[in-house]
């Protein structure tokens, strides 16, 4: 089993930056692809980012290209999502998953694992 713990979100204004955590005490991190998801109220989860299980592929959606940009650190078990330039509709619970593949996948189906979520509220 694998647990995902969640830190980082809050609220912030239009223009700010953000950053999200998630870390696990897995000892199999290194060969799982991580993903970064949203759900704001009423609407599905929406995809946000993802990175493959060596860290040199990523993958994001045109609604956050060139503002989010997730990372990971093996050693440290660790995978982030920086998020700039924010606007009101990123405002939703930030979800950090992970799948046992090596690469990247953008539909949540295929992701095993989740953290908990975190809200991220950008007022205008």
């Amino acid at each position: 089993q694998v647990q995902l713990v969640q830190s980082g979100g809050g609220l912030v204004h239009t223009g700010d930056s953000l950053g999200l955590s998630c870390t696990t005490s897995a000892p199999t991190f290194s060969i799982l692809s991580m993903g970064w998801f949203r759900q704001a109220p009423g609407k599905n989860r929406e995809f946000v980012a993802a990175i493959s299980a060596s860290g040199a592929s990523t993958t994001y959606p045109d609604s956050v290209k060139g503002r989010f940009t997730i990372s990971r650190d093996n050693s440290k078990k660790t995978v982030q999502l920086q998020m700039s330039s924010l606007k009101p509709e990123d405002t939703a619970v930030y979800y950090c998953a992970a799948r046992t593949g090596s690469t990247t996948r953008v539909d949540a189906l295929e992701y095993h694992y989740w953290g908990q979520g975190t809200q991220v509220t950008v007022s205008s």
